[in-house]
């Protein structure tokens, strides 16, 4: 990066995709651990609430169960984790920003590299948060008509509307795979001064794209079953 010596500090390349692939488990860590003092440090009536939601919290589980297997569980873990370790990547731009304005207004000395770093993070989070947004129920539906079905219908119109997913996201599958292929074999970077690799963005586009595949299959599954079990119950 001798090249870019007169621009002041510049992230380099390498610790830019390294901190991304370790920074969410750091806090993840971080948390994890941080929860546990915080539960030793709760007093009896904030214990009480926790416990209360923890059972809140099973109960739910335990419905969620019976349209679950082992296949189900699986995806919806791995949807689970991938949201968790997408929404720490929000930590990195707020501090990129602040290190931007710190210099360009404190110091007048503005970057060359925050800028495109902040959106090439938005845009590999957009990308990877589609599974957890699938599995939270998240996404944009139309109401209009599916608010006046019944239960039933309701899981009938989303196993119905499924085939139209599965085209968009099996299709963004393929086209992602195209996409990095020929991006990592010609190298592609940014037009940028910057000119940071492009692949790994089209990577992230790439499993982006199978983790909501899985995660549509994982309820499409579910929906199966709950359909059928509705099906089987005395209508009210």
């Amino acid at each position: 990066m001798s090249d870019l010596s007169d621009f002041g500090f510049v992230l380099p390349h390498w610790f830019y995709w390294g901190w991304l692939a370790i920074m969410p488990l750091i806090m993840i860590a971080l948390d994890r651990r941080a929860s546990k003092r915080g539960v030793q440090a709760m007093d009896k009536n904030a214990e009480a609430n926790e416990k209360l939601q923890q059972i809140e919290a099973e109960i739910s589980k335990t419905i969620q169960s019976d349209y679950q297997n082992g296949l189900t569980r699986v995806i919806d873990w791995f949807s689970e984790k991938s949201g968790l370790f997408i929404a720490f990547w929000t930590v990195n731009a707020v501090v990129f920003y602040f290190f931007e304005v710190t210099m360009r207004y404190i110091f007048n000395m503005p970057t060359i590299w925050v800028h495109e770093a902040s959106y090439l993070l938005f845009g590999m989070q957009y990308l990877l948060a589609g599974a957890y947004a699938m599995l939270h129920g998240a996404h944009v539906r139309v109401d209009v008509v599916y608010n006046l079905l019944p239960v039933r219908g309701r899981v009938g119109m989303d196993i119905f509307t499924s085939m139209f997913f599965f085209m968009f996201s099996i299709a963004l599958a393929i086209t992602a795979w195209t996409f990095f292929k020929d991006s990592y074999g010609m190298d592609e970077r940014t037009v940028e001064t910057w000119g940071i690799q492009y692949w790994p963005v089209k990577a992230m586009m790439l499993l982006g794209a199978v983790l909501i595949t899985l995660a549509g299959l994982s309820k499409l599954i579910k929906d199966i079953a709950l359909f059928v079990k509705l099906g089987r119950e005395p209508q009210a």
